[in-house]
């Protein structure tokens, strides 16, 4: 078992030395090519997922569509994902020390955007990496990956991470 991320924090890989991702900058956002008629009545979103190679070798990164999955509210509803509007990473090599930054639009309800859950299968190479999850929502502030006792940030990633401790314990009892 793994205890998620929370957005803004960079994730390395122990598969792919040198490799980390992030999920950040969620924040409320109009797609730049205009709405999509399916999305009426909802909010939409932005989400960036930025792969960082701090390694020596070049892999080359896929993170398409599929690769992805963004949840809200307490139920983890499905949210609608923009595919026109989004911007993917399709088999681009990413040099030592340089940044490749995918970024997806989605829409929900709003009364749901206060809970986002990212979950994030990144290719690299020929190989899968392991899913892994992020966890924020609109309006909370993203800090530098240190938790500050007493923030919202904090609050919220120890509720994640009891939660998934609790269901650990259950499925092993």
């Amino acid at each position: 078992m793994y205890e998620p991320n929370v957005v803004g924090d960079w994730h390395e890989y122990d598969e792919h030395a040198g490799l980390r991702v992030r999920v950040h900058r969620l924040e409320p956002s109009e797609p730049p090519r205009g709405r999509d008629d399916a999305a009426e009545g909802l909010t939409y979103f932005c989400l960036r997922v930025t792969v960082e190679n701090r390694g020596t070798l070049q892999p080359t990164i896929h993170l398409e569509d599929g690769q992805i999955d963004v949840r809200l509210g307490p139920d983890g509803e499905s949210a609608f994902i923009d595919w026109r509007n989004s911007q993917f990473i399709e088999g681009f090599d990413v040099h030592p020390l340089r940044r490749v930054t995918a970024v997806l639009y989605a829409a929900g309800a709003e009364a749901a955007l206060s809970q986002v859950d990212v979950q994030i299968q990144l290719r690299v190479d020929d190989d899968w990496a392991d899913r892994r999850l992020w966890t924020g929502g609109i309006g909370l502030h993203e800090g530098s990956g240190v938790a500050q006792p007493g923030t919202v940030r904090d609050s919220l990633a120890r509720q994640v991470s009891n939660f998934l401790r609790d269901q650990a314990e259950e499925g092993t009892a």
